[in-house]
């Protein structure tokens, strides 16, 4: 069975696991373009019986079955992100959150474990708050950062959270102003 719906909650992610039979989930979106955007959110199979299963080791099994349902059913919120952060970093937070969302409305935000994530049919930015820092990672090739700022560094070789290659770590609003146009960049390129 497919599911197709404009989102879905945890529940829903929670109950279509327990069942065990063969059932996909997809989101989809309408954008003002007339482009409809489908997102595969999950695809579950029906349970192999034992004799198929013989050569695993059945506590394994078990333990990717949790982890599985735990990664698909996890909530995160943006409010846990700037949790105990200092007040001016806040302040900043919720600036670019506003940017951000003021660029499109079918923009959408997503927090994950590590991140934010503020995508579209992918993700353009995704924001890390570690302390008085303010990591943005944007969806941009070092050739298009052009005269870039001090504070932005190229990850495309380097281990990160989040997606994108371009980090620009902020720690004031003069360096905010300095990176919105790369935001907007970022945007116009994922099709904004």
């Amino acid at each position: 069975m497919i599911c197709i719906a404009p989102n879905y909650k945890k529940y829903d992610l929670h109950a279509v696991q327990v069942m065990g039979a063969n059932i996909e989930l997809w989101k989809y979106r309408l954008f003002t373009n007339n482009i409809l955007y489908f997102e595969e959110v999950l695809h579950t199979s029906k349970i192999i019986s034992g004799s198929e299963t013989s050569n695993k080791n059945p506590v394994m099994v078990e333990a990717g079955k949790k982890a599985a349902i735990t990664k698909a059913t996890a909530i995160y919120t943006f409010d846990e992100h700037i949790e105990g952060k200092p007040d001016h970093i806040k302040e900043i937070v919720y600036k670019i959150r506003e940017f951000i969302m003021e660029l499109d409305t079918s923009i959408e935000e997503i927090p994950k474990k590590y991140y934010v994530a503020y995508k579209v049919s992918q993700n353009i930015v995704c924001m890390i708050i570690k302390g008085q820092l303010i990591n943005l990672f944007l969806k941009l090739d070092e050739s298009e950062v052009l005269n870039p700022p001090e504070f932005y560094k190229d990850m495309s070789q380097t281990g990160h959270q989040g997606t994108g290659d371009a980090r620009f770590a902020i720690s004031s609003e003069s360096e905010l102003d300095q990176t919105k146009p790369f935001i907007e960049l970022a945007y116009n390129k994922i099709g904004g």
